[in-house]
């Protein structure tokens, strides 16, 4: 099994995008994944069909009464399971503090899950707030997803996420792996190209060499309750999901699939 955060720390760069579509793409390559909605905004949370409305049904129950994830997990056709969020869960950034148990109490609420019901990979969608929460997901992560909008805000806000990594790495004692991800991109606009070639210099290696294209069916989807791949899966963002999926596997950054056929 492999845990993966998808953070940056601003809104609106993608994240929840990234953390919806990398899942579908799990899915259709026959690995079972279980999505999280870290972020008290519930906006992935709200992509799906039908999400409970009561907050002890909601990651919050795990925090607030110890339920057990796998009681929590409602089902997604074509992604595989969701552990949804609720507006309540920002009460849990000021009520349990930061200590070592409450960041790793997610950590050991996965792998409990992960015996109850097997997956191959955990996708924890966090808000862009430093908090007892999206620490928590890091703590958890085998790897941090950093979704970048093609603009240089958003690469601002990268850079403040290395230096938040480097700061949490002397607690861990490890370096947390992590890569950055360009949405967004569109090569026509001279500012894209700038971004990429800055990101270039500050991330080395560690910036993916897939991009996430500007597609109007990635944004339209969400407002539909649809993945890109119920949308429109021959779309340049769909494919573009596939060859990441592709890259964090072939990097060996994340476990491999399992041989099957695809899921539709």
């Amino acid at each position: 099994m492999s845990t993966i955060t998808v953070f940056n720390q601003k809104g609106g760069v993608g994240k929840t995008i990234t953390s919806l579509n990398l899942a579908a793409a799990m899915h259709r390559s026959n690995m079972p994944t279980l999505l999280i909605d870290m972020d008290p905004q519930t906006h992935l949370t709200n992509i799906h069909s039908a999400p409970p409305g009561d907050k002890m049904k909601s990651l919050f129950g795990f925090y607030e009464q110890y339920t057990h994830l796998a009681r929590l997990a409602i089902d997604w056709p074509g992604i595989g399971h969701l552990i949804p969020s609720h507006r309540e869960l920002i009460s849990v950034e000021t009520r349990y503090g930061r200590g070592p148990m409450v960041l790793k109490r997610l950590n050991s609420g996965i792998n409990a899950f992960n015996q109850a019901i097997p997956v191959k990979h955990v996708i924890l969608d966090c808000s862009p707030t430093v908090g007892v929460l999206t620490l928590g997901a890091i703590f958890a992560a085998d790897l941090v997803l950093i979704p970048i909008s093609s603009d240089f805000m958003a690469l601002q806000a990268a850079k403040k996420v290395e230096k938040t990594l480097q700061a949490l790495e002397i607690f861990l004692k490890k370096r947390v792996p992590r890569r950055y991800l360009l949405t967004r991109f569109d090569r026509r606009r001279g500012m894209t190209v700038n971004v990429k070639l800055e990101a270039d210099v500050l991330f080395n290696e560690e910036l993916l060499r897939t991009v996430i294209p500007l597609d109007v069916a990635l944004a339209e989807s969400p407002a539909d309750n649809q993945h890109i791949y119920q949308k429109n899966s021959s779309s340049k963002g769909a494919k573009a999901y596939e060859a990441l999926l592709d890259e964090l596997e072939r990097n060996e950054l994340i476990s491999s699939k399992n041989k099957g056929a695809l899921i539709y």
